[in-house]
């Protein structure tokens, strides 16, 4: 899909704790930096829909399952990814693309590297019901 990167990630294993890599400046995909911050979600919950018309998205999940559903209501097409530490990959998402994720461990973490800082009046929110999606 225009506007979606998925980029293979480095994992370091060490019997003292691992090393996963997000992102680099030379990385494809990196569009600045504004900030970073974790989220949380729940076993079959759902957050979305989400558009951004300022912000670039660079996720990461390090910890737990989590599956991140983008659409392009400019040509109704749908790109879906599950995140984990078995697929470890960071997913960056342009503006204007809607997106929604789903908890699918007890507990999962991701990581965004926004590409600015946090701006309420950036994004655009609607309930999950107005996109069609079969989760």
């Amino acid at each position: 899909m225009d506007g979606v990167i998925l980029t293979p990630l480095k994992q370091i294993h060490n019997p003292k704790g691992d090393i996963f890599h997000a992102m680099k400046k030379s990385d494809n995909g990196f569009d600045g930096f504004g900030e970073a911050y974790f989220s949380t979600i729940y076993k079959d919950d759902i957050k979305g829909w989400k558009k951004h018309t300022k912000m670039t998205l660079n996720l990461v999940v390090p910890v737990g399952k989590i599956e991140f559903i983008v659409y392009n209501d400019k040509n109704s097409s749908f790109f879906s990814v599950i995140l984990s530490q078995e697929n470890y990959q960071r997913l960056t998402v342009r503006t204007g693309l809607w997106m929604a994720f789903r908890g699918l461990d007890k507990d999962s973490m991701l990581l965004n590297l926004a590409s600015i800082e946090h701006d309420p009046d950036e994004a655009v929110n609607i309930d999950i019901d107005k996109i069609k999606y079969e989760w």
